[in-house]
């Protein structure tokens, strides 16, 4: 039974399909058929084929085994290199937590309650 392939938003798949069009426009500028490079990845032709067009069931194995021959496999440095959100999120739990005035002081340590009243004499 074959396997199922991965449930794939629209935008996902096309950034897939992007890829896969950029690895065979770089397969034909090298003028490397599909057979040589399907050989060379140790990939069969069918799924070289499925890299090209962005077949979300292509394994990640695949991508970068053609990446590889096509001599980019370099590229993949890039790929989730600046975690922008990542590194906020971490900023923020590092952060240290606001300090709170002490009772001692004569001030209200929960920001919730209404200020504290002085009594009318």
């Amino acid at each position: 039974m074959p396997r199922k392939s991965p449930v794939v938003f629209p935008q996902e798949q096309r950034l897939l399909s992007e890829l896969g069009e950029r690895l065979r426009l770089a397969r034909l500028r090298r003028k490397l058929s599909n057979a040589i490079v399907a050989q060379r990845a140790g990939i069969s032709r069918s799924t070289l084929y499925k890299v090209e067009a962005g077949d979300p069931g292509a394994t990640l194995g695949s991508y970068v085994r053609v990446l590889a021959v096509l001599g980019l496999e370099n590229d993949l440095q890039g790929l989730a290199a600046d975690d922008k959100v990542g590194r906020k999120l971490q900023d923020l739990a590092l952060a240290p937590p606001p300090t709170r005035r002490s009772h001692a002081a004569g001030k209200r340590t929960d920001p919730a309650l209404p200020p504290a009243t002085k009594p009318s004499s």
